[in-house]
């Protein structure tokens, strides 16, 4: 008997696992990323309507937000790690660390931008769109990119050329 209510138990919390909403994870950087659940349209919804603005305005400044901590951390964690080691591999090896961590954050550094003018396609209401053919980028392609400003395949084209150009 208590078997069977241990099955029926284990039986009835996996289908509640199957039935929570699934979540999406959005990289921050390379090995940083946040979650959050993905944007289910009603049929027949506008595309780029005032709840998608809110919902994809929310995504863009959690990352954001993330990624200040991560600068944060950084100028902490080099002022503190900063010693003057009086072994040069030890301080050739801290130096190739500092350098790594400030190339990260040098990419981050423009991600943040890019976060930036996606926020600011949000307030003119042109996020979303294609910048070269005016086309809906589509909210699952946002999500898994939210900075981006092409769709896919103007992308494509776009990687094609670029591959062309550089051989």
């Amino acid at each position: 008997m208590a078997t069977s209510a241990k099955i029926k138990k284990t039986t009835t919390a996996a289908k509640s696992a199957r039935k929570s909403t699934p979540q999406v994870a959005v990289a921050s950087s390379d090995e940083h990323a946040h979650k959050f659940a993905p944007y289910h349209a009603a049929a027949g919804e506008e595309y780029m309507n005032a709840q998608q603005r809110e919902h994809f305005r929310r995504i863009l400044n959690q990352w954001k937000q993330d990624l200040m901590e991560e600068v944060d951390r950084t100028v902490h964690h080099m002022k503190d790690e900063s010693a003057n080691l009086p072994d040069p591999v030890d301080r050739a090896t801290q130096e190739e660390e500092f350098s790594f961590e400030l190339r990260t954050r040098d990419r981050e550094r423009r991600l943040i931008k890019k976060i930036e003018e996606a926020l600011e396609s949000i307030g003119h209401q042109e996020y979303g769109y294609c910048e070269t053919c005016g086309v809906e980028i589509g909210i699952r392609r946002l999500e898994a990119r939210p900075t981006a400003t092409l769709c896919i395949d103007c992308k494509t084209l776009d990687e094609i050329k670029e591959k062309q150009i550089k051989g």
